[in-house]
């Protein structure tokens, strides 16, 4: 039996096809935090609204004081925003809300 494995592939909505492999812990941490902030209301959060909000759902463990979570918010947004999961609105700063079920 092989050891689970703690990369997983992500994508990138600006870069078709190009793929890249991550900490499985953090990205899912990110991502349920993302989800959890963000809502099917257009034209949805700014990426600060988000971040601002999502702080506090990260486990201090993976991300103590939000460190690097800039970093992954982005990872996640593109990687979300490439399978669909999740949208921009078409406004100055960008903003993000979550795909209706069946829209992607």
């Amino acid at each position: 039996m092989s050891p689970p494995d703690d990369r997983i592939e992500i994508e990138n909505v600006n870069i078709p096809g190009k793929t890249s492999r991550v900490d499985r812990a953090k990205y899912e941490a990110m991502r349920t935090a993302l989800l959890s902030v963000l809502t099917p209301d257009k034209p949805g959060l700014t990426v600060a609204e988000a971040k601002a909000a999502l702080l506090a759902h990260l486990p201090d463990a993976l991300f103590p004081a939000g460190a690097t979570a800039g970093w992954w918010l982005k990872a996640v947004q593109l990687d979300l925003e490439a399978k669909g999961t999740i949208a921009r609105a078409p406004t100055k700063p960008l903003r993000l809300y979550r795909n209706a079920p069946g829209t992607a």
